[in-house]
């Protein structure tokens, strides 16, 4: 079974995520049914049907949760000594040397990746050229709209 890399507060919030799918979720769901048996006729009563679908999307979403934190390689960064290596989990900020735009992003696992907060799959083109790169190396990344070059300026472990 292959392990999955992930970081301590994506491990985190996956088992967040999954105690309120238990908690709260799965038994307000219950109650959803109960109450449309209720009702009478479950061949025609939307309600019931909604519900089961409702409960179906939970319990597929716990068993992934589940699989995936049983597979996890959970990686936590901080408790390694910053050699100025990028690697799994480090927060690395590079200058684009043609534009001179600096972007600092964070290499986590597949499921923790957004964009929007500069957290990158480390499976992404711009994590692939940096990983196993050191700091002031310049590097010439493969992206989507062509090769591009940046400067590693700062690598930290947090």
């Amino acid at each position: 079974m292959n392990s999955y890399p992930m970081t301590t507060e994506g491990a985190k919030t996956l088992r967040e995520e999954l105690d309120h799918l238990k908690s709260v979720q799965r038994p307000q769901i219950i109650n959803a049914i109960a109450e449309a048996r209720e009702h009478g006729d479950l061949k025609e009563n939307a309600e019931y049907h909604a519900a089961r679908e409702q409960q179906s999307f939970c319990e597929g979403r716990i068993q992934d949760i589940e699989g995936k934190l049983s597979n996890a390689q959970i990686i936590d960064v901080t408790k390694l000594t910053n050699n100025g290596k990028v690697i799994f989990g480090a927060t690395v900020t590079i200058l684009n040397t043609d534009s001179e735009e600096e972007i600092t992003y964070r290499i986590v696992g597949d499921d923790e990746a957004d964009i929007k907060k500069n957290l990158i799959s480390v499976n992404s083109p711009i994590a692939r050229g940096l990983i196993g790169k050191e700091l002031d190396d310049i590097v010439s990344i493969a992206t989507p709209k062509g090769a591009i070059e940046v400067e590693i300026i700062e690598v930290e472990y947090k």
